[in-house]
């Protein structure tokens, strides 16, 4: 009797990543159909501590100096680090040193308007976001970076000095910038692809947890069968993590070395789609118990071994990755054998062939599609910053605020688009502030004016900020408060530091979201539309299934139809639908379940068709 072949594949029964992150990930399902983001795969310890170095030098150097002048290179480096986009390492270098140049000179011309124009920053801070909002995308396309340099204008009016002074504080700034970008691009470069390696972490962990929920279902029912308010979570979660790779790979030129990278996106759709139809199957009770839980079972340990190859192939070890895979598609074919439902061996089938290529196999890739509105005047959104400082510095003139900058900080950063990031943003960072200015309190408080206890955690405050920054939003503005306040402490001591950068923050919070209301309101599409767009969608999907149209027709349908899925389910939590809310029909419930069930019928389509094929087809 020949011995069984033994398994290349060694992980536990549950990986480590799943069991310390399948709570954080049901948090994060529950968040994101609200439009908060929590990806906790998207933690970044390399990038925190590449942080706290570029924030220690200068930090020591004005501690030591007691130049408080100095502060503004502590500031640079930690706003260069937060600049940094993901991408191919070119566009790391451009990116930042664009912003090391044009800080150094908003930064100058700041202070120097400021002292000309004194008492008058209530016109300097927002005509000089003004301009720099228009400037920007012929600089540089990343968002981020004209929100870092408007924030370092208001910074810079806030400081109002001499040409000779406002001359020292900018290359102040340009010491720390310059710093920074040493760091990060030559003294220890990051590597430009671990980003797209989280964000395919994050597709399979979330792929794992719907086939997981799947296999230990057993003979209940489904909770989708019946509508519910987070209907189709799982579902969700991962269309929203597949376009997040999606949109990473799209940073990089068919000529970057991402074939892997690319073939794990092409991998995670289809193993996507054979999921979508083996959940409608679990909601329409579709063959039997016994049997739909084998398959979820034999998926779920599928996706853990793909996790395990990809891994060990990211680390060079191809071959052994390559028999993890290779044992994975033996024991799906005993699956597909043994099963006497079409649909179900199609599942198993599209799994094997999603996992059968190579993980080194070439990948053609297509250049990222040209956005041409990428680089086309902004002018609503500066007209909307604009005004928003208008009422935040007349607020804080009325209320004698005693850092405005901070309140004018917040306008620039919560005021991101329309209603639905406004929103989110504003709460989120009145949450973070409130948390970290009540947490900074207490540190100084405690720590009695010692200047290297502060400084050590002010680094290590840094670290943290930045390694959460891909993280969630209101973690980042906690420890980013808590350093803000503690360097402030430091190098520019006053009274009621803390409570200042709250009130600041909820007055610039609310005059951003004032502005979004006031001007071109946009309180998003009316839930309404977006069930009838959503299930045109899903219709077209089906019926490109069931007219037999080519796999690429299909696949394209099948995304269009997933994203306006998703586009409804997160437009019932808008603002304007949340104010429209009392006037929306119950039948909208329905409506938004349709959509699912619509998908999961096409997709259950799909398989039949594959299951039903000759084992060489």
């Amino acid at each position: 009797m020949t011995a069984p072949t033994p398994s290349p594949y060694t992980s536990p029964s549950r990986p480590p990543g799943a069991r310390a992150g399948g709570t954080l990930r049901a948090l994060a399902r529950r968040l994101e159909l609200r439009s908060y983001g929590l990806v906790p795969e998207h933690f970044s310890a390399a990038e925190g501590c590449r942080a706290a170095l570029a924030v220690a030098l200068p930090l020591a150097l004005a501690v030591a100096l007691e130049e408080k002048i100095l502060s503004w290179a502590v500031f640079a480096a930690f706003w260069t680090c937060l600049c940094d986009p993901s991408g191919p390492d070119r566009l790391h270098r451009r990116t930042l040193g664009a912003f090391a140049l044009c800080g150094t000179l908003v930064t100058f011309v700041g202070a120097l308007l400021a002292h000309a124009l004194p008492g008058l920053p209530v016109l300097t801070g927002p005509a000089l976001v003004f301009a720099i909002v228009l400037v920007s995308p012929f600089l540089a396309r990343e968002g981020l970076f004209a929100t870092l340099l408007g924030v370092v204008a208001v910074v810079a009016v806030g400081f109002p000095q001499a040409p000779a002074l406002a001359l020292v504080q900018a290359l102040a700034f340009l010491a720390g910038a310059t710093w920074a970008w040493l760091l990060i691009n030559g003294i220890w470069r990051r590597d430009a692809r671990k980003p797209l390696e989280r964000a395919h972490l994050s597709v399979l962990l979330r792929l794992q947890d719907m086939a997981g929920e799947l296999a230990n279902l057993g003979g209940q029912t489904h909770r989708d069968a019946q509508w519910h308010s987070e209907h189709g979570q799982h579902r969700r979660a991962v269309r929203l993590a597949i376009e997040r790779l999606r949109g990473l790979l799209n940073q990089f030129s068919p000529h970057d070395d991402i074939a892997r990278q690319q073939r794990a996106l092409e991998a995670g759709e289809q193993l996507f789609a054979a999921l979508i139809a083996l959940d409608q199957a679990f909601i329409d009770g579709r063959e039997t118990a016994g049997e739909r839980q084998r398959t979820a079972r034999a998926c779920r340990t599928a996706l853990r071994a793909w996790q395990v190859a990809y891994r060990r192939a990211s680390a060079g070890r191809v071959n052994e990755a390559q028999a993890v895979l290779d044992w994975t598609a033996r024991r799906l074919g005993r699956h597909r054998a043994a099963s006497t439902s079409a649909l179900l061996r199609g599942c198993l089938r599209a799994f094997e062939q999603a996992l059968a290529l190579p993980l080194t196999a070439p990948v053609t890739q297509e250049a990222p599609p040209g956005n041409p509105s990428s680089r086309s005047v902004p002018l609503r959104r500066a007209l909307r910053l604009t005004a928003a400082l208008l009422v935040v510095y007349l607020v804080a003139r009325g209320f004698d605020l005693g850092y405005p900058y901070w309140a004018a900080l917040a306008v620039i950063v919560v005021l991101q688009g329309g209603s639905r990031v406004t929103w989110t943003r504003a709460l989120e960072r009145i949450a973070g502030t409130a948390l970290g200015g009540a947490a900074a309190m207490g540190v100084v408080y405690l720590n009695g004016g010692d200047a290297l206890s502060l400084s050590l955690l002010a680094t290590l405050l840094a670290a943290i900020a930045i390694a959460l920054r891909a993280v969630n939003y209101t973690l980042f503005v906690l420890f980013l408060t808590m350093l803000f306040v503690i360097v402030t402490e430091m190098l520019q001591p006053g009274s009621g530091i803390a409570w200042a950068r709250i009130l600041d923050n909820i007055v610039g919070s609310l005059a951003a979201l004032l502005a979004v209301l006031a001007l071109w309101p946009d309180l998003g599409v009316p839930l309404e539309e977006r069930l009838r767009v959503g299930i045109a969608a899903n219709r077209a999907y089906l019926g490109a299934v069931e007219d037999g149209e080519d796999a690429a027709e299909i696949e394209t349908r099948r995304r269009a139809a997933g994203l306006a899925s998703v586009e409804a389910e997160l437009a019932r939590h808008e603002l304007g639908n949340l104010v429209r809310r009392a006037r929306l029909s119950e039948d909208l419930g329905q409506a938004q379940l349709e959509l699912r069930t619509i998908a999961g019928q096409a997709a259950m389509a799909r398989l039949i068709q594959l299951g039903g094929e000759g084992p060489d087809d």
